[in-house]
């Protein structure tokens, strides 16, 4: 079961946040435990599971009798008159008369056809499916986690390429301006750097917002209570599992996924509604008993109070024999319920190993495509290199150089979004194979 606490680090974390924007260095286990510990789906997951828990008892499921008590007091105000066959009248005016009384009756269903035994067996299985349901929360919330905590990564990393560039075109204006002011060079292409400078920082300015959304996105997820807080990821990179095997994912996919095993459980519940269906048609056995006490008083007639106390006991056997058609009516619809939940689950098994499949290609075609971008960004960065200094002698045009520096820079990005596209896949493959908990 997922951690309840958090560890003492997180604790002392959250107990020393001060100050609106806060800064504070966080890996991945830390932030995915403050979100399981804080994050509001999470929350109503495990009060739903603690639902689920509660209703699993023998009561609820009707193994034990009911026990009620009554307690009565009435009265009434009369008035009479009688007249005799002689022609003598008697009248009573305001005549009060009072009743008491105490029962205390139990009842008990001792067979209704296996019905109370297939309740308490349906509840047991509820009480999985409350488990699974908020495990299932606390996967969808570590993937969501962890691909938003690696988007931000993402994003500071293209931050930085842009802030290299802008410091190339700042670079780029110095050359052009000494060599304006010293008669070599054009205003033209002193302009021309200008206009590249002021580009660049527009892209970094933009940039710094995506950064930004990504970071109140982390601190949603987190639940925190400042959405400001300014995390920073204690990583710099975006590390890769590159050892995957697709047979090994395949069978922990069988076994282990979350939306497989609550598809089991559904199959499981509607073969006990079927069983439950079927009870009616067999008899159905209860005991009652009764204590009951009584106490009456009166203003007329020959006594003036009176009292009555005892119990009784009964035993009845029951047998519904037609109740048009409707208990056949429930078989049939139970059996279909019972095929359409084995269509549900070989359907999610079906449509998992699909998905699965599809994620695999792609994680393996991103790993080829970073070990190539990673010799492209490596050229790319001598060539810049060989530029700059070709440039500063002025071997080079202007247009030459931006597009060098545009080649860099696209390098990094394609490289960046390759790793993070292909750390999707990983986060993907290990949710569907119910692993995605090794991120904690």
């Amino acid at each position: 079961m997922i951690m309840k606490q958090l560890p003492l680090h997180i604790l002392a974390f959250l107990l020393t946040l001060t100050g609106l924007h806060a800064q504070q260095q966080l890996s991945l286990q830390d932030v995915i435990a403050i979100g399981l510990e804080n994050n509001y789906s999470i929350r109503m997951a495990r009060n739903n599971e603690q639902v689920s828990t509660n209703n699993f008892s023998l009561g609820n499921a009707g193994f034990f009798p009911s026990v009620d008590l009554r307690t009565q007091y009435a009265g009434t105000y009369q008035n009479t008159d009688r007249t005799d066959f002689e022609g003598h009248g008697t009248s009573l005016r305001n005549i009060h008369n009072t009743v008491a009384n105490v029962n205390m009756g139990l009842g008990w269903t001792v067979f209704d056809g296996f019905r109370v035994q297939t309740s308490y067996d349906r509840l047991a299985v509820l009480k999985e499916m409350g488990e699974l349901n908020t495990q299932m929360a606390i996967e969808n919330l570590v993937a969501t986690i962890t691909a938003e905590y690696y988007n931000l990564i993402q994003q500071q990393r293209l931050l930085t390429n842009l802030k290299f560039a802008v410091d190339l075109s700042r670079e780029r204006m110095r050359i052009d301006e000494e060599r304006f002011l010293i008669g070599s060079g054009s205003k033209l292409q002193l302009l021309q750097a200008e206009v590249f400078l002021n580009a660049d920082s527009s892209r970094m300015t933009r940039q710094e917002e995506v950064v930004r959304a990504s970071r109140v996105r982390l601190n949603e997820l987190m639940a925190m209570e400042d959405l400001r807080f300014n995390l920073q990821p204690a990583d710099t990179i975006i590390p890769l599992n590159d050892i995957l095997i697709f047979s090994t994912l395949e069978a922990s996919v069988r076994k282990n996924n979350t939306a497989i095993q609550m598809a089991a459980r559904d199959k499981t519940l509607s073969r006990q509604d079927k069983k439950i269906a079927r009870s009616q048609a067999y008899p159905y056995v209860s005991l009652s008993t009764a204590y009951a006490f009584s106490h009456n008083t009166f203003q007329s007639g020959s006594f003036s109070d009176q009292q009555t106390y005892g119990m009784n006991y009964g035993i009845t056997v029951g047998l519904n024999l037609f109740d048009g058609l409707n208990q056949r009516r429930r078989v049939n619809n139970a059996t279909i319920g019972v095929e359409n939940s084995r269509l549900r689950y070989e359907d999610i098994e079906n449509s998992l190993m699909a998905d699965l499949i599809t994620t695999y290609n792609i994680y393996l075609n991103n790993l080829r495509l970073v070990e190539m971008e990673s010799q492209n960004l490596s050229v790319a960065y001598e060539t810049l290199a060989i530029a700059m200094e070709r440039y500063r002698l002025g071997d080079l045009s202007g247009i030459e150089l931006r597009e060098v520096q545009k080649n860099l820079l696209e390098a990094e990005e394609r490289l960046v979004s390759i790793q993070y596209h292909a750390k999707l896949a990983e986060i993907s493959l290990l949710h569907y194979s119910g692993r995605i908990l090794e991120y904690l």
